[in-house]
């Protein structure tokens, strides 16, 4: 019972202490578990929940078997919400949080005392040689216990709690970051998808224009008005349709394994992606300066490598600290004896207290060495730091210049659709009335199959170009991507 009470009050000592210290710091989610998480270091359970940018809410991982909510069309929203839950690096990332998170709590801990104790049983017998002496035999139990606490020191638990919550926010941001990477692959695998099956749809009205074109053709060989060359011509255009059908089916199929994979579904798994309106152009753009700036403020990669960078130069300070002295406070309690040495004859109880003043005078310069590693480590993660910042940024705008281009190609594509189109029918209707020839139809045939081509290639590039840039500037968000890809005119 006194055992259980004395644990109950060192559990309440330890939460007294270790809130002076720590609000305010991530991790931190309300009233902590004694029994759980004491000092509550743990980061909350809703920080588990993938929070993207723009989105008000959570992603809500679905329950169930994988392919369970896969019954009606998947639409890019779906697509990822099943990647960011079922993708096993974001799971990984959620660990190294729990494992930094495990860290801080054990830097919060240096500010509480150290209790510690055992018990022993113990049978002392002596014999002695001359039988005269009668022999020697005690029984009794031992006990020790020891209460340590620090009282001051020169700011080295600080500087050790500091750099653990540093490193706990770069784990943080690291997660974001590898959410935007995942983010990014689901959107590109989803839209190369829909591109590839775009694209089959068009290489199959091609072939049934082209096949149409055939029976028209033979018809007019029938009654004379066509030459048996024209329709030789207008088969063997029929075969090139079908050959780019069956190659245009081949891209899809690969496209949809690659869409399977990201999403970590089943293998062989063919969802049906939802139908949605064709990308429109933003009515207006932001310079490179701008996103330049937004990615300097809120990419999630150089927001974890400044935290790297300054959990580092707390490690510094840490280290230095550690070779200063430190004054503790210490109580023991010994009966019957002290430790690693036998039972005493007589019963008996002994209480010491004192305040220890500990200076380290000379360590072997082993210290002067800890601290050169540990400014090392600052000097790379200076060099990291330089080196995310420069990577992300020419991403940043190499996908700007990449959109700016896709902009200026879509509406080319446009265009020529357009144009394509109009020129089909004018050779149709010349065809019909014998004004062309099968050469000049084909020859149109053939335009438009290839400005339906350009233009689903250009809305993919498009795509594909908006979304590199705002995953790029680390703003890529669920709502966000949604709401690019499916915009109305």
């Amino acid at each position: 019972m006194n055992a259980n009470r004395s644990s109950r009050c060192l559990a309440l000592l330890a939460m007294l202490v270790a809130g002076v210290g720590h609000g305010g710091e991530v991790g931190v989610a309300g009233i902590p578990d004694v029994f759980e998480d004491p000092l509550g270091a743990m980061p909350s359970p809703m920080l588990e929940r993938i929070h993207l940018p723009g989105d008000e809410a959570s992603v809500v991982c679905p329950t169930g078997e994988v392919g369970a909510s896969l019954s009606g069309p998947l639409s890019l929203a779906d697509a990822i919400d099943h990647a960011l839950c079922r993708n096993p690096q974001i799971r990984s990332a959620w660990a190294v949080i729990r494992t930094q998170a495990a860290a801080v709590g054990e830097a919060r801990a240096a500010y509480l005392p150290t209790l510690s104790g055992s018990s022993s049983w113990l049978e002392n017998r002596v014999r002695y040689h001359d039988s005269q002496v009668p022999e020697g035999r005690n029984k009794g139990q031992t006990m020790y216990g020891a209460l340590s606490w620090r009282l001051l020191d020169f700011g080295a638990r600080d500087a050790n709690r500091a750099s653990a919550n540093r490193l706990l926010e770069a784990a943080l941001s690291s997660r974001d970051a590898a959410v935007q990477r995942m983010l990014t692959q689901v959107v590109q695998a989803y839209f190369d998808t829909v591109a590839a099956e775009a694209l089959h749809e068009a290489r199959t009205e091609s072939r049934r224009i082209a096949a149409e074109t055939v029976v028209v053709t033979e018809r007019k060989e029938q009654r004379r008005a066509a030459s048996l060359n024209d329709v030789l011509q207008a088969r063997s255009a029929l075969a090139k349709a079908e050959l780019a059908e069956r190659r245009a089916r081949g891209e899809r199929n690969k496209a949809m394994a690659v869409l399977v994979n990201v999403l970590n579904l089943p293998p062989g798994s063919t969802p049906v992606l939802a139908n949605g309106d064709e990308p429109s152009a933003p009515e207006a753009r932001e310079s490179l300066a701008s996103w330049l700036a937004e990615t300097s403020a809120r990419h999630p990669g150089i927001q974890a490598a400044r935290r790297q960078l300054e959990a580092a130069r707390a490690k510094v300070e840490a280290v230095r600290s550690e070779g200063l002295p430190a004054i503790d406070w210490t109580t023991n309690f010994y009966r019957n004896g002290y430790p690693n040495q036998g039972l005493q004859a007589t019963k008996s109880d002994t209480t010491t207290w004192g305040v220890t003043l500990s200076i380290p005078f000379f360590e072997g310069f082993s210290r002067t060495y800890k601290i050169r590693g540990a400014e090392a480590r600052v000097e790379q993660s200076v060099a990291e730091l330089a080196d995310t910042e420069r990577q992300i940024m020419a991403e940043v705008v190499k996908a700007h210049a990449d959109a700016e281009a896709a902009l200026g190609n879509l509406s080319s594509s446009g265009a020529l659709l357009e144009a394509a189109h109009a020129a089909m029918a004018s050779s149709e209707r010349r065809y019909a009335k014998g004004a062309a020839d099968v050469v000049e139809l084909l020859n149109q045939q053939g335009a438009l199959a290839e400005a339906r081509q350009e233009r689903v290639r250009r809305e993919a590039e498009w795509r594909s170009a908006r979304f590199r840039l705002m995953a790029s500037a680390g703003v890529l968000g669920r709502m966000i991507a949604v709401g690019l890809a499916f915009e109305h005119r």
